[in-house]
Parts: structure tokens; C-alpha cells; sequence
């Protein structure tokens, strides 16, 4: 058969490959709950381990922290090793890790174990992203197990809660970790059976100075970013992003010297690659800083528990869902830029709506704008994590993913951090000349500080007056919301002019039916 027949009748997928698929749901289903249910166990662990605040913090974020870093690592290490086994030795050892954490009885023990999850989850996003591409040769199953794949994701995050919550209810914190196991053993038993290797024979041997250099390079600027969204700008978390970005450098003169370069950087000559690249890190900026004060919302001004909060995300999970369906379709029929701007006007009218609530709003407008905002992003998040898949040649897949991954961490931190900060700023001035006269100078810096700090020193103050401290933050903290909600509509709209502009053309080819040879790395087109 000719190379040209062989484009023109791209291989399907068969019922194995779905099948297959749903193997690979179930890690990813297991990473999106790990870290909804961890929010709820924190006070248990607090308790039980008399754990500080300090490392509480650790507890929760140095999971985070550990998957930036190792991304591109396991990425490269997948498309060396293979893909399916990396993917096995991350799920057992994320199995193993999630079993050491729920026994864990130091909050010392606990943080170690949690770096370790994190090394083993590192491993399985860019895994599972380089198997659907191989998996799914035609574009259009390849953008629709994608699309299940993110929604299995979001559905983890939703549910998250709510399994929590009953988790707690009749046992133990380290309950919470246990439900990787079984999940891991399943992931185990059906992997080998149901999923196919991959692997590039000519990948070469993994340059561990390369993998220092880049946690090197990584590391300190995720937790600069975060510093800075929870602090404000200090020249810690400052200096911090200039070593990471000084380390950066250092990263990518290394890798253009290299034969066999950890993070093959001729990816980025394709311009499907570098504008998919630049517009899911753009997505996720936006949902990023918007998400997190809209949860807050929810629990801090609405006084939804956290179980409850979950319930209440669930609409704009189904519509996530249903986008899983629709959207290959679209892409199919029309420019995929097109479809993804579409989107971003349609999340813009959600942000607009999120940005009329008041601490009054009944859950008609919340709802009605969550679902128009995530419902508007999907196109985005599924279509462009899948041009970065397969605009790479099938050989540098894992690399590929482990980028798409690494721009989704940077454009949450980064969104978190700048949205974050008008939202802080909005509250800030909406408190001043309204708190009630003769506060404590201690009480009015807490309140100040965050709406959670607010709630915790109303509780302190004589009834009449807490609520009243309670009910000016909650108003102020409402505004921050509908600025940051505004300025995210703002900035879809803008997105989605740059889209048009950025990705006009691009269409993630099917298997063999790829770009010109000139603007692929190594100047050949992709096939197995």
C-alpha cells in the first residue's frame, strides 16, 4: 500500500483500544480525587499528627510541587523505556506510596510519602496522553479519547468531595489515600493485557544532568508563583524566579548541545505545537485564577460545605462531559480555531454572568455562569491538548505530553497569582471605611489577609459583631470575585482574537497525514 493510501485511510481504532482507554481513565480519575479529598482530610491530619502550619502547607502543596518538576523527565523516560511500562511502574508505585501515606505517623513520614506520590504521578499524565496517540491514529477518535480522558478528570475533581466527605464520615484520614490501591491494583492487572507499547528505539540514554537542570529550573519558579499568590510580591519568591529563570537558560543550552536532549526543543519550530502550547497556557491562566475565588465563594460566602460545593460544580461537569462528545464533532466539521474561540466568547458571557453575583445571588446566576465559563473552555482544553499530541512525530509523544502538562501547571500557578491578586486587591479596598470602628489592630489584619482569616476571627468576636465583620468581608470578597470574574471575561475575548490568529489552519493530522517534512523536528514526517 502507498504511503498516500495509507494517509488517506488512516487505521480506526477497534473495541481493544477503547477499552484500553477506559484502563487509562482510571489513574487519571484517581489523581483528579486525590487532591479534592486531601482538602477535607487536612483538619483530621492536623489533629491526629499535630502537625504546624508550616507543615500542613507541605503536606498539601509538595505533591504539586514534585509532578511539575518531574513532568518533563518522566515524559522522556516514557518515550525511552515505554510508554505502557512507565506507566505500570508509576501505578504501582503510586499504589505502594498512597498505602506508606495513609499509615503514615508523622506529619514528616506523611510529607515524604507525598513527594514520593508526587514522582509516581508525574509519571502517569504524560504516559497516558503518548498512549492515546498511538492508540488513536485518526484525528477524530484521537480527539475524542482525549476529550473523555480530561473529562474523567474534571469528574474526579468534582466527586472528589463528595467521596471525601463519606469517607471520613465512618472512617479513618487515611482512608483518603487507601483508594489508590485498589485503583493502582486494577490499573495493574488490566494494563498489560488491554494497552500496547510504544517506545523510540532510537531515543538514547536519559542525561540526569539535563533531568537537574530542569528541576532546577522548574521548581523554584512554581513555588516563587505561589508564594507570590498568597503572600503578594516579596524578593524571596522573586529571587526565586530569577534562579529558576537563570537555570532555564542554563536547560536549554545544554539541550541544543545535546544528541539525545532531554526535552527535544525543535518541537517548538511547529507551529501547531508552539501556538496549541501558548493557548492551553492561556486557558488555564484564566480558569486557574477564576476557579479558585468562585470555590471559595461557594464555601466561604454561600456556606456550602465542601461536599456541597462539589454537588454545585456538578452541572458544569456534565456540560464538560457532553463537550467530550460534541466537540470532535466540530473539529471535524470546522476550523478547529474557529470552534476553540467560539468557545472562549461563550465562557466570556459565563465570566460576565459570574462577575453580576452578590453576596445575595441566589444558584440560578452561579450556576448558569459556571456552566457557560466551563462549558466555553472545553473546546480549548481538549482541542489544543491535542494538536501538542499530535503535532509531534509519534517518537516524541511522552515528550510532547509532558509539555502540555508542564504549560497547564505554569498557567494555573501563573493565573492563580495574577487574578489572584486583583481579587486581593478588590477586597482589600472594598473592606476599607466599612469594617465596624474600634477592631483590634490584630483582627483587622486578619481580615485583611483572606476571607478564610476573616471567618476565623469573627468566630472570636461577641456574636452582633462578628457577623457584621463577617457579612462587610463576605461583600468585599464578592467583588474581588466579580473584578477577577470581568477580567477573565476580558481576557477570553482576547484569547480568542489570538487564536483565530495563532491557529488558523492548524489541524491535528491523522497518523501519516501529517505537516511538511520542514516543519517537523529532524525534518521527516511522523510514522510509526
Amino acid at each position: 500500500m502507498s504511503a498516500n493510501a495509507t494517509a488517506a485511510s488512516p487505521v480506526r481504532a477497534g473495541p481493544r483500544e477503547w477499552l484500553g482507554l477506559a484502563v487509562l481513565t482510571l489513574p487519571i480519575l484517581l489523581i483528579a480525587m486525590d487532591n479534592t479529598v486531601l482538602f477535607l482530610a487536612l483538619p483530621h491530619i492536623s489533629a491526629d499528627l499535630d502537625a504546624s502550619g508550616v507543615q500542613m502547607l507541605w503536606i498539601q502543596d509538595v505533591y504539586g510541587f514534585v509532578v511539575a518538576g518531574f513532568l518533563i523527565t518522566m515524559g522522556t523516560l516514557g518515550d525511552r523505556i515505554g510508554r505502557r511500562r512507565l506507566l505500570l511502574i508509576g501505578a504501582a508505585a503510586f499504589g505502594v506510596a498512597s498505602i506508606v501515606a495513609a499509615y503514615s505517623t508523622s506529619a514528616e513520614m506523611l510529607i515524604l510519602t507525598r513527594a514520593l506520590l508526587g514522582v509516581a504521578g508525574a509519571t502517569l499524565a504524560p504516559s497516558t496522553l503518548a498512549l492515546i496517540r498511538n492508540m488513536f491514529p485518526d484525528a477524530r477518535q484521537r480527539t475524542a479519547a482525549i476529550s473523555i480522558l480530561m473529562t474523567c478528570f474534571m469528574l474526579g475533581a468534582t466527586v472528589g468531595p463528595v467521596v471525601g466527605g463519606a469517607l471520613l464520615e465512618h472512617f479513618w484520614w487515611g482512608s483518603a489515600f487507601l483508594i489508590g490501591a485498589p485503583v493502582m491494583v486494577l490499573t495493574l492487572v488490566l494494563g498489560p493485557v488491554l494497552l500496547p507499547e510504544y517506545r523510540d528505539p532510537r531515543g538514547g540514554r536519559l542525561d540526569l544532568f539535563s533531568v537537574a537542570l530542569s528541576l532546577a529550573a522548574i521548581l523554584p519558579v512554581i513555588y516563587g508563583i505561589k508564594e507570590i499568590a498568597e503572600d503578594g510580591l516579596a524578593a524571596v519568591p522573586a529571587a526565586l524566579i530569577v534562579v529558576g529563570a537563570v537555570f532555564a537558560a542554563l536547560f536549554v543550552r545544554r539541550q541544543n548541545r545535546l544528541a539525545a536532549p532531554l526535552l527535544d526543543l525543535r518541537l517548538f519550530r511547529v507551529r501547531a505545537f508552539r501556538g496549541a502550547l501558548g493557548t492551553l497556557l492561556a486557558g488555564q491562566f484564566i480558569w486557574g485564577g477564576v476557579f479558585l475565588l468562585l470555590s471559595q465563594y461557594v464555601q466561604l460566602v454561600l456556606g456550602e460545605s465542601p461536599i456541597g460545593t462539589g454537588l454545585w460544580l456538578l452541572p458544569a461537569t456534565i456540560v464538560m462531559a457532553a463537550a467530550a462528545l460534541v466537540v470532535p464533532g466540530l473539529a471535524a466539521r470546522h476550523r478547529p480555531d474557529l470552534v476553540i474561540a467560539g468557545g472562549l466568547l461563550v465562557a466570556a458571557a459565563g465570566f460576565v454572568l459570574l462577575g453580576l453575583l452578590d453576596a445575595g445571588s441566589g444558584r440560578g446566576l452561579l450556576v448558569a455562569g459556571m456552566v457557560l465559563a466551563f462549558g466555553g473552555l472545553a473546546p480549548l482544553m481538549l482541542l489544543t491538548t491535542d494538536m501538542v499530541v499530535a503535532s509531534a512525530p509519534p517518537e516524541k509523544a511522552g515528550s510532547a505530553a509532558a509539555m502540555s502538562e508542564t504549560s497547564s501547571e505554569f498557567g494555573i500557578a501563573l493565573g492563580i497569582a495574577v487574578l489572584g491578586s486583583v481579587g486581593g486587591a478588590v477586597y482589600r479596598a472594598g473592606l476599607d471605611g466599612s469594617l465596624p470602628a474600634g477592631l483590634p489592630e490584630r483582627t483587622v489584619e486578619a481580615v485583611r489577609d483572606s476571607l478564610v482569616e476573616a471567618a476565623a476571627a469573627a468566630e472570636r468576636l461577641p456574636g452582633a459583631l462578628g457577623d457584621q465583620v463577617l457579612d462587610v468581608a463576605r461583600e468585599a470578597f464578592t467583588g474581588g470575585l466579580n473584578a477577577t470574574a470581568l477580567t477573565g471575561a476580558v481576557l477570553a475575548v482576547g484569547v480568542a482574537a489570538a487564536v483565530v490568529r495563532l491557529l488558523r489552519g492548524v489541524r491535528p493530522a491523522p497518523e501519516g497525514q501529517d505537516e511538511d517534512a520542514a516543519d517537523r523536528p529532524d525534518g521527516v514526517p511522523a510514522h510509526n
